[in-house]
């Protein structure tokens, strides 16, 4: 096993940025500080053609440099009960506390995998345990007022 890909500890987000499969939402830059305690959730309304797919969620923090760091992810194996139909999806990014720092931007990551961090998924519905064949998925996510997908977060109030 390769140590440095299970490396402890905030790491930055640069490379995983830039994936085409990685859909990235950020805020302006804070105008205050921000602290964050407690459970963190994405909702997901999202489409799989697939029968069954992941999907990833993941809160980092911007620094005025632009330096991303992940904070909190989760992930979520579903079972499509209609290939193409959105549905929503919890993903539970467990709890954290941090303070976002004014100037700093708050950053939400989407995908459908994060393989060596989460075991594979391979798209077909096939027990994980002896599956063999590999699909590529075709997946949407969907954020319109039908359809909010968003993060949740417990935002302390300042005093």
């Amino acid at each position: 096993m390769n140590t440095d890909e299970f490396r402890p500890g905030p790491l930055d987000q640069a490379a995983v940025e830039t994936r085409e499969d990685v859909l990235v939402f950020t805020t302006e830059p804070l105008t205050e500080d921000v602290e964050v305690t407690g459970r963190v959730r994405a909702v997901l309304f999202a489409a799989t053609d697939g029968p069954s797919t992941d999907w990833v969620a993941r809160l980092c923090n911007v620094d005025e440099d632009g330096v991303s760091l992940d904070v909190a992810d989760g992930i979520v194996r579903v079972r499509a009960a209609a290939p193409g139909e959105a549905a929503e999806h919890v993903v539970d990014l467990w709890s954290t506390s941090i303070v976002f720092k004014a100037g700093h931007r708050i950053r939400v990551q989407v995908t459908s995998g994060n393989f060596p961090r989460w075991d594979r998924n391979l798209n077909t519905g096939e027990p994980e345990e002896s599956a063999t064949t590999a699909r590529t998925a075709r997946q949407q996510l969907f954020h319109d007022p039908a359809r909010p997908s968003r993060i949740v977060l417990p935002v302390v109030p300042v005093p």
